[in-house]
């Protein structure tokens, strides 16, 4: 048994790691799409039946493209610094749970490459890590462009990681757990966490765009003022890591969103209308992709929609703005957790 247990795992891990690539592989073209419908476009239409198979035309020309390594950086850290970056953006999804624990008699299998009981702290610790693989990327291309964009993003990073641990407090006051297994099973029905910590879900996804690098958050690679940002002189499969990174960041920062505040896999009435175990944990899967999804189509409607900050504006929205609120939203999550012991 422990040994189909453990086997049963190294494939659910292999399987979240190909969902990964696949839907940042395809968030690529879906993303290309939507902008050329706000933008009264037609988009990727020649690779494929309605230009479906252009992510994997824009994977090929990634590899086959020269790669050129400058010969004044530090040739081992610019490796290891896209090498970083996407092996932190892969490793966050180990403690999401992407559908309900599937129960057969004896059978018992949690669908979640691991489910420890301090998840909260696991993805906040491999997300502070994630910088590391920018500011390595950045420091090591020696050029002040990538230099500028590095610091831009340690400092947009850091900033903003302060405000989303904060906002996580008060949901973690709330629910009791650090666990996202557990924080995922109490938000059975309509009972939301969203419901209950409106304030702390607006932060956090806030946090999530600036985390992710994305418009208006993307300052570390802005083009009208550094080139490229820290990737200025990678080229090849370099660039397409760092690249790659950014939309597996938005998936899994969507599938966080949505365990954490959105009831993740579970749905009003999932359970009145499928006993079934095998199709219970079908459905659970399809609704946490569905809002999984409708996040990652949130990320590029802002994207396309806002423009991009100023630093200074950035910064001042991080400290003066989101982290006095986060700091607020805990006084009054506190309070009002008082009151409801009183009464």
């Amino acid at each position: 048994m422990e040994s189909s247990f453990i086997i049963g795992k190294f494939i659910l891990a292999a399987c979240v790691f190909g969902l990964s690539l696949f839907v940042a592989m395809y968030s690529t073209y879906f993303e290309r799409k939507i902008a050329a419908f706000l933008q009264d476009r037609l988009g990727p239409n020649r690779a494929g039946p309605f230009g479906i198979l252009q992510p994997l035309a824009d994977g090929v020309k990634m590899f086959m493209k020269e790669e050129i390594t400058p010969i004044v950086s530090n040739k081992w850290l610019f490796i290891f610094g896209p090498s970083l970056a996407m092996l932190t953006a892969l490793m966050t999804g180990a403690v999401i749970p992407w559908a309900p624990t599937y129960v057969n008699g004896d059978t018992y299998f949690p669908l979640q490459v691991a489910d420890i009981n301090i998840g909260v702290l696991y993805l906040f610790g491999v997300v502070s890590i994630g910088v590391y693989g920018i500011m390595i990327g950045g420091w090591a291309s020696n050029n002040k462009y990538s230099l500028m964009g590095a610091l831009r993003a340690s400092s947009q990073m850091i900033s903003y990681e302060l405000a989303m641990g904060l906002s996580i407090i008060a949901l973690v006051m709330m629910t009791g757990t650090l666990s996202v297994r557990e924080i995922a099973s109490q938000q059975i029905g309509w009972h939301w966490n969203v419901l209950y910590q409106p304030l702390a879900c607006l932060i956090f996804i806030i946090c999530a765009f600036a985390e992710t690098n994305r418009a208006p958050f993307d300052l570390p690679e802005c083009e009208t003022e550094l080139v490229g940002g820290y990737h200025t002189e990678y080229s090849s499969m370099k660039l397409g890591f760092y690249l790659f990174a950014e939309y597996i960041n938005m998936f899994i920062s969507s599938a966080v969103i949505s365990t954490l505040f959105f009831g993740g896999y579970n749905f009003p009435l999932i359970y009145n209308y499928v006993t079934d175990p095998f199709w219970v944990s079908v459905v659970g899967f399809a609704v946490m992709m569905s809002k999984t999804l409708f996040f990652i189509f949130l990320f590029m409607w802002v994207r396309w929609t806002l423009p991009r900050f100023r630093y200074d504006q950035l910064m001042h929205l991080g400290w003066k703005v989101l982290i006095p609120l986060s700091i607020i939203n805990i006084v009054l999550t506190g309070i009002g957790m008082w009151l409801t012991d009183k009464i």
